[in-house]
């Protein structure tokens, strides 16, 4: 039943509200709506049958309009709602269907939930706030302290450990309901629109701060939000919900280049693709020349061939030593030089794969095209300017 990468893995979910959600089930099945079950037994379809896995050390975004689904399919995954039909795999155990002291084992063991409301209890100070959850685990008191401490200096604030929340502006407040999260250590942190009741400039700082921890930490984060822009900067992949089911789930780039609908189009208009989209889904695959293998003249008909005006050249290991023109090397040609480097550029622009189209405008200043390397620094292709152009346009 499970991937040996995933954490997470929804089967067939269905959740009805009301007091005949049989009857309303069986109306699903049956090809019922929304809004025909509603009306045929006053209960309304809160998940309609949603299938998914996440992976481990994913921060997987669920998103979509107030009454999508999204919060309650949250609530599914700590069963703090109960589904009405379907399977929910932690780590291959089904916790749809395991008793309450198993699940309450769960929730103190494997997943921490960050609400978007805070939750801090006012009269505990920050730092036993934080250790709460260790508190309840039976963890003694001076580890709770030490382990309260080390989270907080985690998210930046171990200096208010020993003051009341009240004295904490919202974000930081926030902060302190993250590092409760952390605290105990649970593989799975669950965040239901965490941020969206803090100032804009507080919420993007916030986006950041969980970005810097995921870095780190690597945890499995499922992710609830309504706004576009904030899925789009901070998941590894996007679910997006509509009625109760799921529309389209794929990467940032994939729902901004591929949209399966025109409801997820509408979604996306008004985006930055900028930055959204990074080099590796609009580089060119240009073969690089060798150091040292090719002359002027295989050059040239290597630029013919890939129908371009550069090339980069690269070591033995493939990583970019330098860019090469058509004038350079036919001037070369003419006066008999064999030797590429003499007309090589050693100084010209490289970026990571990885890297956002909007922080290469800058690079472009040398009138040269930016060599795309991966992690290991190795060439991946060529982006020219007019590349981007093309692919930030939202025609």
């Amino acid at each position: 039943m499970k991937h040996p990468e995933s954490k997470i893995v929804i089967e067939h979910l269905i959740k009805i509200y009301g007091e005949k959600p049989h009857a309303a089930l069986n109306l699903f099945r049956s090809g019922g709506t929304r809004d025909s079950i509603l009306k045929a037994t006053g209960n309304v379809l809160g998940i309609a049958d949603v299938s998914f896995t996440i992976n481990q050390g994913e921060l997987f975004v669920v998103m979509g309009l107030s009454g999508s689904g999204k919060s309650t399919l949250v609530r599914c995954i700590n069963r703090l709602i109960h589904p009405t039909s379907g399977h929910i795999y932690i780590d291959g155990e089904d916790i749809a269907h395991v008793d309450d002291k198993r699940m309450r084992e769960i929730r103190l063991t494997k997943v921490s939930m960050v609400f978007q409301r805070f939750g801090l209890f006012p009269h505990r100070t920050v730092a036993e706030n934080v250790g709460y959850g260790l508190k309840v685990k039976g963890i003694d008191k001076d580890e709770r302290r030490q382990k309260a401490l080390e989270t907080l200096e985690a998210v930046g604030l171990a200096q208010w450990a020993d003051y009341l929340p009240s004295s904490l502006s919202g974000g930081m407040q926030q902060r302190v309901g993250l590092a409760r999260a952390l605290a105990t250590d649970a593989d799975i942190l669950l965040m239901d629109e965490a941020f969206s009741a803090l100032d804009p400039l507080i919420r993007r700082e916030m986006q950041d701060e969980l970005l810097r921890l995921q870095k780190e930490l690597h945890k499995t984060i499922v992710f609830i939000s309504h706004d576009i822009q904030e899925a789009l900067k901070i998941g590894d992949r996007i679910a997006v919900m509509k009625d109760g089911a799921i529309v389209q789930i794929g990467t940032p780039e994939e729902i901004i280049t591929q949209p399966a609908d025109d409801y997820i189009s509408a979604f996306t208009e008004d985006v930055n693709r900028a930055q959204v989209l990074t080099t590796k889904s609009i580089v060119r695959k240009i073969t690089p020349l060798v150091l040292g293998e090719d002359s002027p003249s295989v050059v040239l008909g290597k630029m013919s061939d890939h129908a371009t005006g550069h090339m980069c050249v690269v070591d033995t290991h493939g990583k970019p030593v330098g860019m090469v023109d058509r004038q350079s090397i036919e001037s070369a040609l003419e006066e008999g030089k064999s030797d590429i480097t003499k007309v090589m550029q050693t100084d010209f622009p490289q970026v990571k794969a990885d890297t956002n189209l909007e922080d290469t405008f800058p690079l472009y200043q040398q009138g040269l095209p930016v060599a795309v390397v991966d992690e290991k620094g190795k060439f991946q292709g060529l982006v020219e300017l007019a590349d981007i152009l093309a692919n930030i346009s939202n025609q």
